[in-house]
């Protein structure tokens, strides 16, 4: 069975906060963030995501027999948080219809010193949070796009009320999955108008509501740049009627800019990948549900670990292998998204997770 060629890399610092092993990328940025797809299924066919007209009745999904299973995915976690990794968030699709999920939750918990988040579309997060925190889930974050029930059933394409995914974030703020991180793609056009229905919705509830820039991701959600809604645009009619200030990051590579408002009352985040690259920062990587790495979002390959995983490789084989890949890493998409870009093939978010 052939493998990729293992490329040599400087050798490895250590993190004396962490006490762990740090494995710079080409431009010095260190591994700490991964993103863990469970499945390529969703129950809703966001516009901007997975729309209807391409992920129709016939798309042919991933069979369950080439996922990774829950113990090659607990295999792999462990080899990436002993090189450097301190944040796994499982992803999706939507990871809530990965049958048995708090079962992978709970051997992901039982490794130490990370910290263990899910994004979901909060259909089912009613249902499933306590069963999430007892099983060792920190936190969640909950895409939501709009309070207007209209906009919103028309943005997930399959008629879900807003009310139930309210619903399911009040349960896991209650269950202590918290804080409760609530992500809004802003899209002009479609819901602009829902940026200050947000922000006061939230506003003083412990809740952090995230502005996303309509990003370019995949193939299938026909972005334009003229629909991106800038995020200083978002923070003017948000600040205009409840000042924010500027606030230090949570942590190095933080994608979101934080603001709080000046009253005291919580904070928000802008997420700006198209109009502020933070490409120089990112340390995240990406795993797919059958097991392929992906060093950026607009990754126009991965290299497969499943094979290596259902091989006779023992763990520090599988580690010098993600350590060349992460060596060999130069992936800076946003920094250089330009006409150029455009016709290059793109991993789909509802694939490789957002």
């Amino acid at each position: 069975m052939a493998f990729e060629p293992v490329i040599p890399v400087a050798a490895a610092r250590t993190d004396s906060a962490q006490n762990s092993p740090a494995f710079p990328d080409t431009r010095g940025r260190l591994l700490r963030d991964l993103r863990i797809s469970v499945t390529d299924h969703c129950n809703f066919r966001c516009t901007y995501c997975m729309p209807k007209e391409v992920f129709g009745k016939n798309y042919e999904f991933l069979p369950h027999k080439a996922l990774l299973t829950f113990e090659e995915i607990a295999r792999l976690a462990r080899i990436f948080v002993a090189n450097g990794v301190r944040k796994i968030r499982l992803t999706g699709g939507e990871p809530l219809l990965r049958k048995n999920i708090e079962r992978l939750i709970e051997m992901l918990a039982a490794i130490p010193g990370i910290d263990l988040t899910l994004t979901t579309n909060g259909a089912l997060l009613e249902k499933k949070a306590r069963l999430l925190k007892q099983a060792g889930l920190n936190r969640v974050t909950v895409s939501l796009d709009s309070l207007d029930d209209e906009v919103f059933r028309a943005m997930n394409d399959v008629d879900f009320p807003v009310a139930r995914v309210l619903e399911g974030i009040e349960t896991a703020a209650a269950e202590g999955l918290t804080p409760v991180k609530i992500n809004m793609v802003v899209k002009r056009g479609l819901n602009q108008a829902s940026i200050l229905p947000m922000a006061r919705r939230f506003k003083g509830t412990g809740h952090i509501v995230r502005f996303i820039e309509f990003m370019d991701v995949g193939a299938s959600n026909g972005w334009r740049l003229e629909e991106v809604v800038p995020s200083a645009e978002v923070l003017r009619t948000i600040s205009a009627e409840m000042p924010l200030e500027a606030i230090e990051p949570n942590y190095t590579g933080e994608v979101a800019e934080r603001w709080r408002y000046v009253d005291g009352s919580g904070e928000i985040g802008l997420i700006s990948s198209v109009t502020q690259a933070f490409c120089s920062s990112c340390t995240r990587a990406r795993l797919s549900p059958e097991g392929k790495l992906y060093t950026c979002l607009f990754a126009t390959r991965g290299s497969d670990f499943r094979d290596l995983l259902r091989s006779d490789k023992d763990d520090e084989e599988i580690a010098a292998f993600l350590r060349g890949i992460w060596g060999a890493r130069s992936d800076r998409y946003s920094e250089l998204r330009a006409q150029a870009t455009g016709p290059l093939p793109k991993i789909e978010m509802s694939y490789i997770g957002g």
